[in-house]
């Protein structure tokens, strides 16, 4: 597979930077829009959440489904999976990972921020993930497709970039600060039901993010230059770590979800 993957506008004016399957760059003149991995607060850009969402230690890394106890870490068995390129050109691109049921797959949290050496998922699935650019915006779909009834959970992890502090998301009645985001801390913000939003008064950048497929969007920040925006189907913080399995939807077989990045600069 081939590394970096680089898409264009039509207009020339954005282009986006794919890493391994990775969103790394999202350019809109010459602004950058996303979080920089060797910047401070987060060694990613973004992630994906799945089968699961949120943290499990402090259930013995187990994961209740149908089909027995999974053994996964914080925000599941994607992440450890490599992509590959399913098809590019040069407005959009396409990477999946597939997975077979009941692989072992080893930890890269392992043995320095986790004690759990190999994950495992009962069911098998395929992932896909692409991404489309416009001169309006960047749309990202995911769309799975697995065994009918498998439990899950989905959520999408990006990083975008701050310029300003006195930054200000707002949705249909809510406007939330950087500090509240703060204050919240490791459990992050919830903005429940929530499907729409737009990050104001960050420098010349502003971001309206909207999302389908998903329940809410949680908000997440340990410091100044970052904050990162993430649809999901299901707040962990919601339920004990042993509760986990009843914020699992079930899988018709296909499910799409989407997310469209819609940056505009003064």
């Amino acid at each position: 597979m081939k590394d970096i993957v680089k898409l264009y506008s039509a207009d020339k004016k954005s282009s986006v930077t794919i890493d391994k399957g990775e969103l790394v760059s999202y350019l809109v003149n010459d602004i950058e829009i996303m979080h920089q991995k060797e910047d401070a607060g987060w060694g990613s850009t973004e992630i994906e959440m799945f089968p699961i969402i949120g943290a499990t230690k402090g259930n013995n890394f187990s994961v209740v489904t149908p089909r027995g106890d999974s053994k996964l870490d914080q925000h599941g068995i994607l992440r450890t999976l490599d992509y590959s390129t399913e098809k590019t050109d040069s407005t959009t691109a396409s990477f999946y990972k597939k997975y077979s049921a009941n692989t072992l797959v080893s930890n890269p949290k392992f043995p320095h921020k986790s004690s759990l050496k190999k994950l495992n998922w009962p069911y098998d699935f395929k992932f896909l993930k692409t991404f489309a650019i416009t001169n309006e915006g960047l749309k990202i779909l995911f769309e799975i497709t697995s065994e009918v009834n498998m439990p899950f959970m989905l959520g999408f992890h990006p990083a975008f970039k701050v310029y300003n502090h006195d930054f200000v998301i707002r949705t249909e009645d809510k406007s939330i600060s950087l500090d509240n985001i703060l204050e919240v801390g490791a459990k992050a913000f919830l903005l429940e039901k929530c499907k729409d939003l737009t990050l104001e008064n960050n420098g010349n950048l502003g971001v309206r993010l909207r999302t389908s497929g998903y329940r809410h969007i949680m908000l997440w920040s340990e410091v100044k230059n970052m904050v990162c925006i993430e649809p999901i189907t299901f707040y962990p913080p919601s339920v004990t770590t042993g509760d986990l399995h009843t914020g699992f939807d079930h899988s018709s077989g296909y499910e799409k979800f989407e997310v469209v990045i819609s940056p505009s600069v003064s």
